[in-house]
């Protein structure tokens, strides 16, 4: 049950907001594929950029993450757009105002600020980073960019009408599995990956660590999902305690540029 997009943005593909470490839009041509002909309703807990679910435009779909700033930002490109629209067009591509919008507290800010505030930050930063200190404050730096495109307002609308489709969550992934899964639903699951070097880290997303013991628990989630009659489908990276965890189930190494 693949959704198309809608009359208002007919001909524009709905499309991440986001730069996202770890991102699947260019893994897109390898997970498509995989994805069921025919299913009940779309789940991803830890939506991040959305990379497949905004290709997929799914007509019922829960999407989820922990992290509250972009639930807020998700929520509102969903039924505020255009207020999210006419912050992000008050700003400007200056290190001075990075570093202003940057020191805000994004829960001291209208909703709709926030979002703008988020985006405009993710599309100016170094390299399209989302990280925070250990008091949960976004610490990436200015990024330097000519001409970065925060307000792309044809593809804010596009990514709006499709999260319109969804019902968008701040939780955790096993609270949200265990409230919305249902048999025949198809479940995207995008963790933080276990890191394969020292240098490797794409878990600080939140000020909340995942760490070995929070895989294991996701393994056994999937096989209650698994036994449940959910389809699913699991990202990680190529770690030898990925292939342990998961030796029940089949597992194709992919080539990414990382």
């Amino acid at each position: 049950m693949v959704g198309r997009a809608v009359e208002k943005n007919a001909g524009i593909q709905a499309k991440p907001i986001l730069k996202w470490a770890g991102g699947k839009t260019q893994m897109l041509g390898d997970l498509l594929p995989k994805v069921p002909a025919s299913y009940g309703r779309y789940i991803e807990p830890f939506i991040g950029g959305g990379a497949l679910f905004f290709a997929l435009n799914p007509k019922d779909a829960v999407i989820a993450d922990r992290n509250p700033e972009l639930i807020n930002m998700y929520k509102q490109v969903a039924d505020h757009v255009e207020d999210v629209i006419s912050y992000l067009q008050e700003y400007q591509n200056t290190q001075e105002l990075f570093y202003s919008v940057r020191a805000l507290e994004w829960q001291n800010l209208p909703s709709a600020e926030a979002a703008a505030r988020m985006i405009f930050l993710n599309k100016t930063c170094f390299n399209g980073l989302y990280r925070v200190n250990r008091e949960g404050k976004f610490n990436v730096p200015y990024g330097k960019y000519k001409a970065p495109k925060f307000c792309d307002i044809d593809a804010l609308h596009a990514a709006s009408e499709a999260l319109k489709q969804a019902t968008i969550v701040c939780g955790d992934y096993l609270s949200v599995l265990q409230e919305f899964a249902r048999p025949g639903d198809f479940i995207f699951l995008d963790p933080p990956y276990l890191p394969v070097s020292e240098y490797a880290d794409f878990k600080r997303y939140t000020k909340e660590q995942f760490y070995e013991e929070d895989h294991v628990d996701l393994a056994k989630e999937v096989m209650r999902l698994h036994e449940m009659g959910c389809c699913v489908i699991l990202t990680n990276s190529h770690h030898p305690l990925v292939h342990e965890l998961y030796k029940p189930f089949n597992i194709e190494v992919m080539q990414t540029k990382r």
